[in-house]
């Protein structure tokens, strides 16, 4: 029997079930998925406890791959028997089959098997939005990266690297940090009580980064900015370690630059 896991109140895991889910008849513009795998990502996390909050009942998820069992009437870029994945709105990965928008759908080439495709889209997209988009990484750049070996992280290091770029990681442990020197990250900081503002000084002789991405928030976010040069960047994804604090604009000006070594 096919099978949903289902959000049905805010907060901890005991707010999902597992309930018996009849596949969907598609509309003209949908197609029917039956999952292969489905990734799972923080953001289902943070639609767990309400942060980014959806109507209840939800199914959650926002990445998964398999094949196309049915298809509206409008569509045309995907046919029966396809193999597809996808990533991102509408919500909807932890079931047994799916109605997905059919511009949504991506079709796997042969040689990328579908767990790979269901773990890696969402990362995949994000890491190419934040290092060609959101700043476009080149071998002049040096980027800070949190959780260097995470499933973004990871991903993170090695393309930021392909791009030529200089990479300071940050770590929990030593032995995360090892697997970041494998993936090609230039400089460790290791400990999450590191003080990583004075470690990213001092490996940059005070001139700091180029660009800082912090998906952890809370406190570590205006840590963050502090590790940034002037006219530099930061791109806040996410809130691991809780919401971030109110940030005074005045504290992002001249004042709290660091000061550059000639």
């Amino acid at each position: 029997m096919d099978q949903a896991i289902r959000l049905i109140r805010i907060g901890d895991t005991t707010g999902l079930e597992c309930v018996p889910h009849e596949p969907q008849t598609p509309n003209s513009n949908e197609i029917r998925i039956r999952h292969d795998t489905i990734g799972v990502n923080f953001i289902d996390i943070y639609h767990r406890i309400g942060l980014y909050p959806l109507a209840l009942p939800a199914v959650l998820g926002v990445e998964g791959a398999g094949i196309a069992e049915a298809v509206g009437s409008n569509v045309t870029n995907v046919k029966i028997g396809d193999r597809v994945a996808y990533a991102g709105a509408p919500v909807g990965a932890y079931a047994s089959t799916r109605l997905l928008p059919n511009s949504r759908a991506i079709l796997l080439p042969a040689e990328i098997p579908s767990k790979g495709a269901a773990a890696s889209m969402l990362r995949g997209l994000t890491t190419h939005m934040l290092l060609t988009r959101t700043y476009p990484i080149g071998p002049q750049d040096t980027i800070l990266i949190h959780a260097a070996v995470g499933g973004l992280g990871g991903l993170l290091v090695q393309w930021a690297k392909h791009l030529g770029a200089k990479v300071i990681g940050t770590f929990g442990s030593a032995e995360k940090a090892a697997q970041a020197k494998i993936y090609g990250a230039d400089h460790l900081i290791i400990g999450r009580t590191a003080d990583i503002v004075s470690e990213v000084a001092a490996l940059t002789s005070g001139v700091c980064v180029d660009f800082a991405i912090d998906g952890i928030g809370g406190d570590m976010l205006l840590k963050t900015i502090a590790c940034v040069r002037p006219f530099g960047t930061v791109a806040s994804i996410g809130q691991a370690a809780g919401p971030i604090p109110h940030i005074d604009v005045d504290a992002l000006g001249p004042a709290s630059w660091p000061m550059q070594r000639t």
